[in-house]
Parts: structure tokens; C-alpha cells; sequence
């Protein structure tokens, strides 16, 4: 197959074949050729399909210097380069391009570029077959240096002449504008660079679809999760921020030991696609996805947990090559002819590898404004600034240092001004496109995927873009104060007394991980309901009870690529827990079961068809009493399925699950049998059952409430408020609310004796012991295992907690 041997000198050949290419050849052929000649040949076996192909070396490109004697001209266009002159670098980019493309190819080259493109015509059983022609330049993905998109990539190129004239303009395009401003910013000498060309063949992706994925969440920088991006048609447009993808996360440590742990599946736009321009002027074109494509996921739950496998693999097998923990950025693509899905690229990802968490930001608005408009959010700072509407890359020399960008889209052209932003909005875009690649590396806060913000901001507003409130990022109007909080997390050691988290938003718990923690003693799952959800589980058990309106009509257009509409419930339900239990796996996370009040939980949709009226629902059909009750049992059933999915679907089974409520031993024995009768049986699979104790009748009869549960979490504001005989939400009487108050505490003292005399876990999931110092010291001097605290308490609460157990314990 070969048109050189192995054993032949590769530092003299010109071509050489994926097979004879390893990550040792990054000299020779450049980061993304070396790498995908090592995933071909050595990662085959282990079931990743590479295209075939064939790269031009390094060698070849500086023989092409030299025959045409074009170096040292090169180097004196580039003698009085001000890359910041952005007209001076327009010219010298020119000039250099135009000078490569009118010199032809040596004879030489040109015969093993044509042999090697007839051999590969051959093994696909074709005259001429389609290829894909990427550039490789020797620089590329070194760390803090990803020269994403740099260069440049020609797709559905076929026949010989449009493969030599494609190889000239990746040569070309190693001095592109943003190429070279890039390689000053970033200290490398423009001579020292050289490219090599990828010649590979084409996967049909403009049949099925094709993304990018990383082994790693890229805005947290969290290690266990794989990020896969797809669409429809030819990569390009998601790399390019076109298109808004489908976004899926996959956990890696039970997905590696059998399980299916998809824990978020997020539908895309998916507006148009790219694909072959068959018969027309251009190679490839954009066209419009029909509205009922779009409302389907790109991929198969099979095809997402191929990939996410894939990633792992090549994760693995990068981190053993270099020694050390090597996040992986990759593309791949599915052939609509055969199904197949193939590996396109792998890098080394250059934001998080070799980064530790020795430390963590936090930033806080420390007031509110009017939200502008919303978006996806990268990265997780604050910034504030003034708009700059930058319509084309014609308009770029308007941008000043310090403004807000605002524009439709970037790619590599824009990277010049992106490095002077304080911020960066863009209209289009997922959290893999160009904008929040680089966005990343720079440090700045962006918002892509906003469709809008084009014209709703102007040139001049004063703004505060946020994307410290997790996945939405938001442009307030205005200037809004901020705080930005630092915090050394090698400095903090573990108490003796657990402090963990209380959780709401699954897509803050990836980076809230990142604190020192014990797991999570409360994940509420009304955060995930109102949110992820949104749907009344009753309306869609009893869907054809539902009244016709407009409640009606929205469940049935949420539902409909569902084969059951509540499966609906179950899957986002379970992606919501699924991603808070995976976050903080291996140690325990306790979720609580639903506890709305009748009132909250007519909120939701088609709910008010299923909610009884109540004039004090805060002590009325909540908790434990509505879980056996006719009136939520099959609501209830569908909770039940949804945690059991995350326990043995995802393999989470450090999930725990925990009653809110209970106000009998009666009832409790029928909660436990109703989870018993859904497939949530106490004991089986490690699982455990503990209960909320925030009733008197919790702590009066703790010894009878042992013998059912595993443990108790106090909830100190409904016991407060029970214990005192009064309502917390009543402004009249707040003045008496205090945990403190001596027969507050004396329950909470008596609950702790008995779950300690019994054997049973005891925590607290109050914000009480961070607000009061005093109550912290009285629960750690009862002997409580754990509190459970808020994000922003974590770690001021620990410190108070150390010192408190020093004083007490030496």
C-alpha cells in the first residue's frame, strides 16, 4: 500500500502514509498529522476508526522554499512587521499568500502528491476520491498555544489539479493574518514554523453529521465528564460557531465499566447544515435543515456512549505517551452512506491540560439590572464595559482596547481584536465554536448563542456581561458592582466534622466540586422540576384529562420526540440529579424527594388541573403524605424511575435518596413501601434512605423513626418555625424566628443523642450554623457528623469549623 517503505528514512521523505506516522513525528508532520497518524495506527485495535490518508512533510514544504527561493523574501516582508498595525499586517499577509500560490510545486513533490492521491482513488475503488486537505503546522497545540483554526482546511476536494492547488494554499496559509499575528503574540519565530498537509479521506457527513467532543467539561475544567457537540452536515459550521449543536456530557468513570451515563442530552438549533455543492460553483454549501430534523437529537443514545468511549480511549492513551493527565479535543464525524462513525483530529486540549485547582475564583453581582440578552455562557467571570457592534471583518480596525465585542460570529480572522476585549457576545455559537475556544484562553467572559444580541446592543451602552450564574450568560444594562472572592484550596485541611453542600443547579455543580467537600447533604430537586422539567408529572400521566389551552399545547410540543410522554419527566429529571451525583462522585450525594408546596407545584405545567386549593400549604399535602397519596402516586412512581436510572443506568449509586416531611411512623412505612414498590428497595445496591427530622413528632419519636431510615438531615427552619408556632414567611412575627432559641436547640440536641445511641447518620441542612458561630459550636459539641451548607458558606464555615474543633479537641 505503501509508496515508501517502512524501514526508509523518514526524515528525507516528502509523503508518508497514517501507518507510518507517529506523535514522535510532530517534526516531521505537524501536531494534528503526528496525531492522527498515532490514533491510526496504534488505536485501530481498540476499535477507533481513522480515516485513511497520506501527509505531506515538513521537508516538503521547505524543499518548496527553496526550489522557488522564496525564503528569504518571506522574511523581509516580515522584517518590520507591527502586528498590532492591523492595515501593515493585512499587506504583509498579502503579499506572502500571493507569492506562495503563483510558485508551482517541485516536480518531485507534485509526482508523490499524485501517486499517493491515486493510490488512496484506488483503495476506495474510485477514479478520484473526495478528500479533505488540512494544514498541520509544527507549532500547533503546545501548551497555552492552540492556534485553534489557524490555518486552514479544504473539504470535497477531488481530482489532481484541485488537490495541488488546495496543498498550495495550506502552505499559504500559514501566513494568514490571525497566523501570524498569533505566532508573534505568542514568541514564535515565523521561520522556525513550517506545515505540514493532511491529505485524508472524506467522511460523508453532509449525509448524517459530524462535532467536536473533549474529554473534559471545557468550562469548568472538570475531568470525568466528555463534552460532545453535534450537527448536521460537515463540521465546519460548528467549529465556526454557524450553527447553535446539540450538547450532550457523558460520565467517564461508569461509562468505562459498562454503564450508560448520558447525563445531559441539550437539543441544538441546528439551522442549516453544510454539505457537497454537487454540480454546483462552490465545493461545499450551506443549506437549511428542515424545522422537523431539527426538533430530533443529531445522534443515537449508542452513537453518543461510541464516542464518549472513544474519548476515553484516546485520553488514556495520550496520558500514558506523555506521563501525565492529557485532556483531549477531538473531532469526528458519522458517514451517512455507511453509518460509520470515524475520528477526524485529536489534540491535546490547551485551556485545562497541566492546569491544577490550587485555587478558585468566585465572582459575585453584588446588586441586579435589567438582562439585555441571554445566551451560553463561557467561563464563569463578570466583566463591564462598553459595546462595540462589529458587523464584518472589514470593521475590525473600529474595535478599541477594553470594549465589549459584539458580533454575529468569529472565526481565526477576528482573533486580532478578540485579544482586546473585555468581553465577547456573539449571535451564534455553541461552547465548543471558535469564539468560546479562544474566549477561554484568554480569560474573558463570553456569551455565544445569544441570536440577538446584534441588534439589541449598541455601540456605546454600558454593560455588565455575567457568566457567573451558571450555564445562561446574561448582558445586564448598566454597571453592576461585583465582588471577586480567591480562595487557596491547598491550604484548607478537612475537619472532623463533614461539611458538605447543598445543590440545586445541576450546571453549577461541576465547578462547585472543585471546593473542599465531603459530597452533598441536600440536592433539592425543585431547582431541577421548575427548570429542567417544568412539566406537573400528573399532567403527563393524566394527559388526556389535561384541559385544552395553552398548557396542553406546550406539553405536547416538549414531549413530542418522546415515545411516552413521561419519559419526558424521567430523563430530565434523572439528568438534573444525574449530574450533581456525578459531579461529586464517589462520596455521597442525598437527594431530596420533590417538596413543593400545592401552591409551587400548581406552577408547573398543567399542574393547576391537579393541585387542591389550600389556605396554609406550607403545613398542608407536602412531603411524605403526597407520595402514597392517590393524588400523586403515579407522579411519585415517575421520581422513583428517575433516581433509580441514576443509580443503575449511570451506575451513581452514591446517590442516596432522603424523605422530606414525614410526620408519622405510619406514613413513613408507606413511603418506604411505595419507593419499595417503584424499584427503590432500602439496602439493595447500597442504597440508603434517610429522612428530613423538621417536625417535633421527627424528634419525639427519633427511636421508632431509627428503626426505618439510615439517617436524618435536621431541617432547621421548619423545626425552628413548628417548635415556635410560627409562620417564617410572616414579617409580623420574624423577630422571634431563631435557631437558636433555647427549645429549638434542646430538640435539636435530643434528635443528635438518639441518632447517635442508635447508629444512625445525623446532619443539618440549615444555613444556621454559618450565619451564627455559636450554633456551629453547640452542634459540633453535640456530636452532628455533618452540615450541609451553602455554596458561597463553604468555605468560611470550614474555616470557623477547623478552629472550633482545635479549641475543643486540640
Amino acid at each position: 500500500m505503501n509508496l515508501m517503505s517502512h524501514s526508509s528514512d523518514k526524515q528525507n521523505a516528502l509523503i508518508l502514509w497514517f501507518d507510518e506516522i507517529t506523535l514522535e513525528d510532530v517534526p516531521l508532520v505537524g501536531g494534528k498529522n503526528a496525531s492522527l497518524g498515532e490514533m491510526y495506527s496504534r488505536l485501530s485495535s481498540k476499535g477507533i476508526k481513522v480515516p485513511h490518508g497520506f501527509a505531506t512533510t515538513t521537508k516538503a514544504y521547505r524543499f518548496f522554499l527553496s526550489e522557488n527561493k522564496i525564503e528569504g523574501e518571506i522574511s523581509h516582508i516580515l522584517s518590520e512587521l507591527n502586528p498590532h498595525d492591523l492595515e501593515s499586517l493585512r499587506e504583509k499577509g498579502r503579499k506572502i499568500r500571493s507569492l506562495i500560490i503563483d510558485c508551482p510545486l517541485p516536480k518531485e513533490l507534485e509526482k508523490e502528491i499524485l501517486d499517493a492521491y491515486s493510490q488512496l482513488s484506488k483503495e476506495a475503488n474510485l477514479k478520484a476520491v473526495d478528500v479533505a486537505v488540512r494544514s498541520s503546522a509544527t507549532a500547533e497545540d503546545l501548551p497555552g498555544a492552540s492556534f485553534a483554526g489557524q490555518q486552514e482546511t479544504y473539504l470535497n476536494i477531488r481530482g489532481k489539479d484541485n488537490l495541488l492547488y488546495s496543498i498550495k494554499k495550506c502552505f499559504a496559509s500559514l501566513f494568514t493574518d490571525r497566523a501570524i499575528s498569533y505566532r508573534t503574540d505568542m514568541g514564535f519565530e515565523h521561520s522556525k514554523v513550517a506545515l505540514s498537509v493532511g491529505v485524508q479521506r472524506m467522511v460523508r457527513s453532509d449525509l448524517a453529521c459530524s462535532g467536536v467532543m473533549f474529554s473534559i467539561d471545557t468550562e469548568s475544567g472538570f475531568s470525568n465528564a466528555v463534552l460532545i457537540n453535534a450537527s448536521y452536515g460537515l463540521g465546519e459550521n460548528i467549529v465556526q460557531g454557524i450553527v447553535n449543536p446539540d450538547e450532550y456530557y457523558v460520565f467517564k468513570p461508569t461509562l468505562m465499566k459498562g454503564y450508560k451515563p448520558i447525563l445531559q442530552k441539550r437539543l441544538g438549533g441546528k439551522e442549516i447544515k453544510l454539505v457537497y455543492d454537487i454540480g454546483g460553483e462552490k465545493i461545499v454549501k450551506n443549506v437549511p435543515v428542515p424545522p422537523e430534523e431539527r426538533k430530533k437529537f443529531s445522534l443515537t443514545e449508542q452513537e453518543i456512549l461510541t464516542l464518549a468511549r472513544w474519548a476515553c480511549i484516546v485520553e488514556e492513551h495520550y496520558s500514558e505517551l506523555k506521563g501525565s493527565f492529557t485532556p483531549m479535543d477531538m473531532e469526528w464525524a458519522k458517514d451517512g452512506l455507511t453509518g460509520e462513525l470515524f475520528m477526524l483530529q485529536a489534540r491535546p486540549e490547551t485551556v485545562y491540560r497541566g492546569q491544577l485547582r490550587n485555587y478558585i475564583e468566585f465572582y459575585r453581582l453584588k446588586g441586579k439590572g435589567r438582562v439585555l440578552v441571554e445566551g451560553r455562557s463561557v467561563g464563569d467571570k463578570i466583566a463591564h464595559g462598553k459595546i462595540k457592534v462589529i458587523r464584518n471583518i472589514g470593521q475590525i480596525d473600529q474595535f478599541k482596547e477594553g470594549e465589549i465585542l459584539v458580533t454575529e460570529k468569529t472565526d481565526p480572522d477576528w482573533e486580532p481584536i478578540m485579544k482586546k476585549a473585555k468581553a465577547i457576545v456573539t449571535n451564534r455559537g455553541g461552547r465548543t465554536c471558535h469564539a468560546a475556544i479562544v474566549s477561554r484562553e484568554l480569560g474573558v467572559p463570553a456569551i455565544v448563542g445569544t441570536e440577538n444580541a446584534t441588534e439589541i446592543l449598541k455601540d456605546g451602552m454600558t454593560v455588565t456581561v455575567s457568566c457567573a450564574e451558571g450555564e445562561i450568560g446574561k448582558v445586564y444594562e448598566d454597571e453592576i458592582p461585583f465582588e471577586i472572592e480567591k480562595v487557596n484550596l491547598k491550604e484548607i485541611p478537612r475537619p472532623r466534622t463533614k461539611i458538605m453542600m447543598n445543590v440545586g443547579n445541576p450546571e453549577e455543580a461541576f465547578e462547585l466540586s472543585f471546593l473542599p467537600n465531603d459530597g452533598v447533604g441536600l440536592a433539592r430537586e425543585e431547582f431541577i422540576l421548575t427548570n429542567y422539567v417544568r412539566i406537573h408529572p400528573m399532567a403527563l400521566v393524566h394527559f388526556d384529562k389535561l384541559r385544552e389551552g395553552e398548557d396542553k399545547e406546550k406539553i405536547k410540543t416538549m414531549t413530542e420526540n418522546y415515545p411516552r410522554k413521561t419519559d419526558f419527566f424521567v430523563e430530565k429529571l434523572a439528568e438534573g440529579i444525574g449530574m450533581i451525583a456525578a459531579a461529586f462522585y464517589p462520596k455521597d450525594v442525598i437527594v431530596r424527594l420533590s417538596d413543593f408546596k400545592t401552591n409551587e407545584y400548581a406552577n408547573l405545567i398543567g399542574g393547576a388541573d391537579f393541585e387542591p386549593q389550600e389556605r396554609n400549604p406550607m403545613i398542608g399535602f407536602r412531603g411524605a403524605s403526597r407520595y402514597y397519596n392517590p393524588r400523586y402516586q403515579e407522579g411519585f412512581a415517575l421520581e422513583c424511575q428517575a433516581i433509580k436510572k441514576v443509580r443503575e443506568s449511570f451506575g451513581l449509586v452514591n446517590l442516596k435518596v432522603m424523605v422530606p416531611v414525614v410526620r408519622t411512623v405510619e406514613e413513613a412505612k408507606k413511603v418506604i413501601a411505595e419507593m419499595e414498590k417503584n424499584g427503590l428497595k432500602k439496602g439493595e445496591n447500597g442504597l440508603e434512605i434517610y429522612m428530613m427530622c423538621e417536625i417535633p413528632s421527627n424528634v419525639i419519636l427519633a427511636e421508632e423513626f431509627c428503626e426505618l431510615f439510615d439517617g436524618f438531615s435536621i431541617g432547621s427552619n421548619d423545626l425552628t418555625q413548628l417548635v415556635l408556632g410560627l409562620d417564617r414567611d410572616s414579617e409580623i412575627v420574624a423577630y422571634l424566628y431563631d435557631e437558636r432559641n433555647e427549645a429549638v436547640k434542646r430538640m435539636i440536641s435530643s434528635v443528635i443523642k438518639t441518632a447517635k445511641m442508635k447508629k444512625r447518620k445525623i446532619g443539618i441542612c440549615g444555613e444556621a450554623p454559618s450565619n451564627y458561630p455559636e450554633f456551629a459550636e453547640f452542634l459540633v459539641k453535640e456530636g452532628i457528623d455533618s452540615l450541609s451548607l451553602s455554596a458561597d458558606a463553604i468555605i468560611k464555615t470550614t474555616l470557623n469549623i477547623l478552629q472550633l474543633e482545635k479549641t475543643l479537641f486540640g
